[in-house]
């Protein structure tokens, strides 16, 4: 089966790996939003990329796109995303506030925010592959019916960014 995109027709093959590919870049992209050392602005510069990653999925899958919709799902779909797992909205959140701490609080949030937002971004675009890929619109997205594969891609992008085995338990501390 093929798909006719802005970028000419794919074949669902295609457009997987288009998508996989353009989910971890901006994975990679909200995890540099996440370093911007001015507690809340960084959630915000998150959101900000998160909306766009949306935007181009839905032109990959040719599923039509609007803002207000756009944030409005992303929103949901963080609220699944913070009930399935309570630890990293709660990081998030205290990797961003703790930044506004002279000294520690951006060394602590440096470390912390990038890594969960790459995380939530990384999640929520895996999640919208797979609804989209369904046939699944903006209109018709249920978060509900996403809890189960929420923790397996955030089970899934845990072992991606976890250090290789044999690293020293330090590496992982560092950001590297």
């Amino acid at each position: 089966m093929t798909t006719e995109t802005n970028s000419g027709t794919m074949t669902e093959a295609e457009r997987e790996e288009a998508a996989s590919q353009l989910v971890d870049r901006f994975s990679l992209w909200s995890g540099a939003a996440g370093l911007i050392p001015v507690p809340l602005i960084d959630v915000v510069a998150v959101g900000g990329v998160q909306l766009q990653m949306l935007r181009k999925l839905s032109e990959i899958y040719a599923v039509p796109f609007t803002d207000n919709r756009g944030k409005s799902v992303i929103a949901s779909c963080a609220g699944a995303i913070i009930s399935a797992s309570t630890a990293t909205t709660t990081a998030m959140t205290f990797g961003s506030l703790i930044k506004g701490i002279p000294g520690v609080g951006s060394v602590v949030g440096a470390l912390t925010m990038p890594v969960y937002s790459a995380g939530a971004t990384y999640v929520i675009g895996r999640v919208f592959m797979k609804h989209f890929a369904s046939g699944g619109t903006l209109l018709d997205f249920n978060p509900p019916d996403y809890r189960e594969f929420i923790k397996t891609q955030q089970a899934k992008f845990r072992r991606k960014s976890a250090p290789p085995a044999g690293a020293s338990s330090s590496a992982g501390t560092t950001g590297a």
